[in-house]
């Protein structure tokens, strides 16, 4: 039996509606469902890795790439600053076990 997919694997998959922002075939962006800023969007990789941890060294380029998209999805929504972050694992405020970086801008 395979695990269940997460949310995000299910937007993916268009199984879920979002509103995407930027689509390649490594990852996606949305806007996050429960802003905390003005600007806040949840970089995606389309390979499902549940945490940091779970990492590889295959996943690499997935990660660097999703590293330099930010500043570019960032400077298309008008930003000249953002924060990142990363939760990881439960104690560490993950709430969806699928990786996804939180771009944030005022």
């Amino acid at each position: 039996m395979s695990p269940e997919k997460s949310i995000f694997s299910k937007i993916i998959d268009r199984e879920i509606p979002a509103t995407f922002i930027h689509e390649d075939e490594k990852c996606i962006v949305i806007n996050d469902i429960n802003p905390k800023a003005r600007v806040h969007l949840l970089i995606i990789p389309k390979k499902p890795i549940a945490t940091l941890f779970d990492l590889t060294p295959d996943d690499k380029d997935v990660m660097g790439h999703m590293m330099l998209l930010l500043p570019q999805i960032a400077q298309s929504q008008g930003l000249d600053g953002f924060k990142t972050q990363i939760n990881t694992g439960e104690s560490g405020g993950q709430e969806v076990f699928h990786i996804h970086i939180h771009l944030l801008g005022q």
